[in-house]
């Protein structure tokens, strides 16, 4: 509401300043300051549609990848124990060290334009969108319910339909969004997820 007054300020100043303004445009400005403030995290930074530095593709973005990433680190965190090799190990917590800063990342963006984050476990389907590459319930109980050789067969094969659709949400991010950091970050995760279904292949081989 402090950095709401500052504008109005402003607004009252020049109209009586220049003594130009109707009382219809200050309604007008007002009505939509007013709109502007319906939550504390929306007033701080409101979406709207032209002037804002993202929009919608990089809203669908934000909170499409968090649950996503969070299911990678799901199945990544159900690898000790379990897997049998050294290097599905080794990329499990490679996994997990790249993710979930970057859920945190995605988390901050989300607070700061006004828009809901993603509930801890609750399914998202945004934009008439499913999420490419998520595995289901039973995909998830199985590789709970598997150890060994057959376990890292699983998990790589899972990991790799994963990571494809990590890949996809970003491409279409680098293809309309505009807010720039969202579009690195897709860029780093074409990159790395990329060379990761590069090594996860190998593995299975």
């Amino acid at each position: 509401m402090k950095r709401l007054a500052v504008p109005v300020a402003v607004l009252s100043t020049g109209l009586l300043a220049g003594a130009c303004g109707s009382t219809d445009t200050a309604t007008h400005d007002m009505s939509s300051m007013s709109s502007m403030s319906a939550t504390p995290a929306e007033s701080r930074a409101p979406v709207t549609s032209s002037a804002a530095d993202h929009n919608e593709r990089d809203i669908w973005f934000a909170r499409m990848m968090i649950p996503h990433h969070r299911q990678a680190l799901e199945m990544a965190r159900l690898v000790e124990g379990r897997a049998a090799g050294g290097k599905v190990k080794e990329l499990a917590r490679k996994i997990e060290a790249a993710q979930d800063p970057e859920i945190r990342t995605m988390t901050g963006w989300l607070e700061s334009w006004g828009v809901q984050v993603p509930g801890e476990g609750v399914p998202i389907n945004h934009m008439d969108h499913d999420m490419p590459g998520m595995m289901s319930g039973e995909d998830m109980n199985k590789l709970k319910g598997l150890e060994g050789a057959a376990f890292d067969r699983a998990f790589l094969t899972m990991m790799i339909q994963h990571h494809e659709g990590a890949v996809t949400m970003a491409e279409e991010e680098q293809g309309a969004g505009v807010y720039e950091p969202a579009r690195r970050l897709a860029g780093s995760i074409i990159t790395s997820q990329s060379a990761e279904i590069s090594t996860m292949r190998k593995l299975l081989k």
